[in-house]
C-alpha cells in the first residue's frame, strides 16, 4: 500500500487518541475510587450485622432492667400494705406472719436492687459497645460519601475527555486517506494501529527489529507503508528511525 508520508505520521496522532480514548473509557466505567467503596460497602455490612446484634443485646438488658423495676414496685407495694396491716393489727400470730414477710420482702429487694445493679453495669458496657460500633459505620459511611463524590467527578472528567478525544480522533481520522485509514483500523482491533520505529526499535510493541527487516524496511520508499514484523503495527519512519 502507497500513503504519503504526512498520512503516515498523521496514524501516530490517530494512535495516541486511540489509547486517551480507551483509558479514559476505562476510567469512566471504572473509576479509580470504585474498589475502595465496593470494599467499603462489604465492610459497612459486616459492621452493621455486628450493630444489629449488639442493639439486640442492649436492648435485652433494657428489658431486664424495666422487668426488675417492675418486680421492685411489686414488692415495695406489698411492703407497703403489709406495713398498713402490720400497724393496724392487734393479732400477735398474724403479726408474727406479716414481720416475716417483711422480712422476705426485705430480701427481695435487695436481691432485685443487686440485680439491678450487675445489669445496669453491663447495659453501660453494651451501650458503649454499641456506640463504638456506630461510630465505625459512622466513618465507613464518611469515607464512603466522599470517595462516592470524588469517583462521580472521576467519572465526569474521564466522560469528558472521552468525548473530546472522540471528537479529536474524527477531526484526525478526516484527514487521512480512506485506504490507509481502513489498514489502520483493522490493525488496531486487535494491537497498537500504528508505532513510530525510533532508532531500531518499534515504539507500538516495543520490540528491536533485526537486521533483516531494518534492511528491508531501509529499501521501501517513503510513501510505502510497512509494518511491524512483530506486532504488525504500521511503522512510521522518521529520521529518529536510525535507518
Amino acid at each position: 500500500m502507497k500513503a504519503s508520508p504526512a498520512d503516515q505520521r498523521r496514524l501516530l496522532d490517530l494512535a495516541d487518541l486511540d489509547a486517551r480514548i480507551a483509558r479514559a473509557d476505562a476510567a469512566r466505567k471504572n473509576p479509580p475510587q470504585a474498589a475502595r467503596v465496593s470494599e467499603l460497602i462489604a465492610r459497612r455490612q459486616e459492621l452493621s450485622q455486628e450493630l444489629t446484634t449488639r442493639l439486640g443485646a442492649r436492648d435485652d438488658l433494657r428489658a431486664e432492667i424495666k422487668r426488675i423495676e417492675s418486680d421492685v414496685a411489686v414488692v415495695d407495694a406489698r411492703r407497703a400494705r403489709d406495713s398498713e396491716r402490720l400497724a393496724a393489727s392487734s393479732n400477735s400470730k398474724e403479726a408474727q406472719g406479716l414481720e416475716s414477710e417483711l422480712a422476705s420482702l426485705a430480701r427481695r429487694k435487695n436481691d432485685l436492687e443487686d440485680a439491678e445493679l450487675d445489669v445496669m453495669d453491663r447495659l453501660e458496657q453494651a451501650e458503649a459497645s454499641v456506640s463504638e460500633q456506630e461510630a465505625l459505620i459512622a466513618e465507613i459511611n464518611a469515607e464512603g460519601g466522599r470517595l462516592s463524590a470524588e469517583g462521580k467527578q472521576a467519572v465526569a472528567d474521564a466522560t469528558a475527555a472521552f468525548e473530546q478525544a472522540t471528537r479529536d480522533r474524527a477531526a484526525t481520522a478526516g484527514a487521512i486517506g480512506a485506504d490507509l485509514l481502513g489498514l489502520y483500523d483493522r490493525i488496531a482491533t486487535r494491537t497498537t494501529g500504528a508505532g513510530l520505529l525510533r532508532r531500531g526499535t518499534c515504539e507500538a510493541c516495543n520490540m528491536v527489529l533485526s537486521g533483516t527487516d531494518l534492511q528491508a524496511i531501509r529499501q521501501a520508499t517513503p510513501d510505502t507503508v510497512v509494518t511491524c514484523p512483530e506486532c504488525g503495527a504500521v511503522l512510521v519512519r522518521t529520521e529518529e528511525s536510525g535507518l
